[in-house]
């Protein structure tokens, strides 16, 4: 405890901006000048000292001329002692080293001067360390002094997760002035650095006694080590953990191109949001070989302003393409699109049009006026529910417009079309996911029949098909975000309904990898990872978001909706391709004029107007689509029945 007066200065102290650097650089001339003569006593003793006071403390005062320009030099009075660092320990401790050096030779060249005999060269060195040494504990006295009191209350008291580089760079982030957290200890996976310190700090281990710990040093948050994200986010037992315990939790976005050797800096800390802390692994692409294959080609993306379509429209932007055609029928969203290339990709010739992909007369003279070489077809209508209730506008937008985009791109000899599809059309179970099997059933076979000579062009046809993706229009967390804002409740459709999730960044990535490395007619699924619970979900949402009031309603299944999605990844129905998260779905082959015939019918019968009419010439074109939660359950019991 600090005596009332010490207290007191100590707190005049803190309550300045900082102090004028004169006198910081005045008392750190004091202290070497008493430090001077506190060596002369030890070497001579206190007898001889006092005989040669007066003229030993002019040399010492003469001396720190030099001293001052070698601070001035070092800056060793630059820095706000209350925030010193290893860094400014270290130049201070060069700048009283050079001083020395100096005197040293001054003393050597004038020998036996009368006005400098006095000090001897071990004078002279003892006084340095001593100075060293005093000026350094000044420092740390005054920031532990700083950290335990005045600085306690104004920042947040954290545990940074890991111990190695990344979790150093980020306690070095946090010491430095102005950082809104004070480092408390560091958390570790390895049991063998328990009771080690690190900067000072205390190492704790990731155990069930972590929280308690947390929680006896007024922490309330945890910093996580760039290296250590992926670790975090498939640790639940942990995370959990943390929530319940009301432990804010920060990352820093991006971190898993983190290089090890870029600045880390507290201000690009986040609190994480619910996608952050989804069990997934980190996912490498091959972005040099999409380089290579996007870079200076004329590109071409529908439904550019959608969630999928709009973040392969940033990446393709960045290999810096020679045109890039972007279509979407949304006007707003599009020019949205449109400003934010003029923003972040104002080299790139970008064209943003306005178009329906189902009116074939006007798609023509864009795919005629660009001449595309690579196609990357996004647009799509993708809500269940709507697409149940719509199932012609579903053909029409989805099935249509996908054979209209396709065909385009073989006429004008585009290289490559690359399809964005959904793993919902796996064994659909309702429309929207049968029209993008359609989709894709119509793509794979217009490939076989460039291949097989029996439709003349050189394009190849690849498809990617992936589950949901996180932050998409539409999706279930902006819907909960959102409800939770309102105070509840928040709607799930069943307590034991599950979904694989993915990144949009990361699932872009993915299909600009498929579509570089495949050589037509495949169909890529990929690996989504762990399959989370959607109750989970919402509960770890309200925590996160300090709403414990807030209660879970669960509402029963939508129509056409899964209770369970397919494995994408089951060995019994995949490949395995040049990328471990990327693999080719084994499915059935198709005769083109037989699917195109089908599909002349199917479209050419939405003009009736009759939803189950369509939907009964879907479930031709697709046996395994077999309705659930649906009105047209009907139509699979009639049609087992005739069987």
């Amino acid at each position: 405890m600090l005596h009332n007066p010490l207290q007191k200065a100590m707190s005049w102290y803190f309550t300045k901006g900082a102090l004028p650097y004169w006198s910081v650089l005045t008392l750190a001339c004091m202290i070497m000048i008493v430090a001077g003569l506190v060596a002369f006593t030890l070497n001579h003793g206190a007898t001889s000292t006092a005989i040669v006071f007066y003229p030993l403390l002019v040399i010492l005062c003469l001396y720190q001329v030099v001293y001052i320009i070698s601070f001035r030099i070092f800056h060793t009075y630059a820095g706000i002692i209350r925030f010193s660092s290893f860094v400014d320990l270290q130049r201070l401790g060069v700048g009283v080293l050079i001083g020395l050096i100096v005197i040293v030779a001054f003393q050597y060249i004038v020998g036996g001067n009368p006005c400098v005999k006095e000090l001897e060269i071990t004078d002279l060195v003892l006084a340095a360390l001593i100075s060293i040494i005093v000026m350094w504990s000044v420092r740390i006295w005054i920031k532990r002094i700083y950290d335990s009191t005045i600085n306690n209350g104004k920042t947040t008291r954290v545990f940074i997760y890991g111990v190695m580089s990344g979790g150093i760079a980020l306690a070095k982030s946090i010491n430095r002035p102005g950082s809104p957290f004070s480092l408390a200890g560091f958390v570790s996976d390895a049991n063998e650095l328990k009771n080690k310190r690190l900067m000072g700090a205390p190492v704790y281990p990731n155990n069930v006694n972590l929280l308690d710990e947390m929680n006896k040093k007024g922490v309330s948050a945890l910093l996580v080590s760039p290296l250590k994200s992926n670790t975090l986010r498939n640790n639940n037992e942990m995370v959990n953990s943390l929530i319940n315990g009301n432990i804010k939790i920060y990352m820093i976005p991006g971190v898993t191109e983190w290089n090890g050797n870029d600045k880390l800096n507290h201000t690009q800390l986040k609190e994480v949001n619910i996608e952050e802390l989804l069990p997934r692994a980190e996912i490498q692409v091959d972005m040099d070989a999409i380089g290579r294959m996007l870079c200076g080609k004329r590109i071409l993306v529908t439904g550019a302003a959608g969630s999928i379509g709009s973040e392969i429209t940033r990446q393709i932007a960045a290999f810096v393409p020679e045109k890039l055609v972007l279509i979407d029928q949304a006007e707003s969203p599009l020019h949205d699109i449109r400003l934010m290339m003029a923003r972040e990709f104002a080299d790139v010739d970008a064209q943003t049009i306005v178009c329906d992909i189902c009116n074939d007369r006007r798609m023509s003279e864009i795919f005629e006026k660009y001449k595309p070489e690579y196609v990357f077809h996004a647009a799509a209508y993708k809500h269940v529910p709507m697409m149940e209730d719509n199932p012609m506008e579903s053909v029409r937008n989805n099935v249509q417009g996908t054979r209209v985009v396709a065909d385009l791109a073989l006429k004008s000899g585009s290289r490559k079309f690359v399809m964005v599809s959904t793993d919902k059309a796996v064994n659909p179970t309702n429309v929207m996911g049968c029209s993008k099997r359609i989709c894709e059933i119509y793509v794979q076979s217009l490939d076989k029949a460039v291949k097989m000579g029996e439709i003349e062009g050189c394009t190849r046809f690849v498809t990617t098909r992936f589950g949901n993706v996180l932050g998409s229009n539409g999706s279930v967390i902006p819907l909960f975000q959102e409800q939770i804002k309102r105070g509840g409740p928040v709607t799930v459709t069943h307590p034991d309904i599950v979904r694989y999730f993915m990144l949009i960044p990361e699932a872009c990535k993915l299909v600009l990898e498929a579509g570089s490395m495949g050589e037509g007619g495949e169909i890529f699924v990929f690996d989504m990872g762990k399959p989370v619970k959607i109750a989970d979900l919402a509960r770890r949402m309200i925590k996160l978001c300090g709403a414990d009031g807030v209660e879970i309603k669960f509402t029963g299944l939508r129509d056409g909706e899964k209770l369970y999605e397919e494995v994408l990844n089951d060995q019994e129905i995949t490949l395995p391709t040049f990328h471990e998260k990327i693999k080719i779905a084994r499915v059935r082959e198709y005769d083109y004029a037989s699917v195109s015939f089908a599909i002349d019918r199917l479209i050419s019968d939405i003009e009736y107007c009759d939803d189950m009419l369509t939907v009964k010439q879907m479930k031709e074109i697709v046996p395994e689509f077999v309705s659930q939660h649906s009105k047209y359950e009907i139509l699979d019991k009639k049609r087992n029945s005739k069987v």
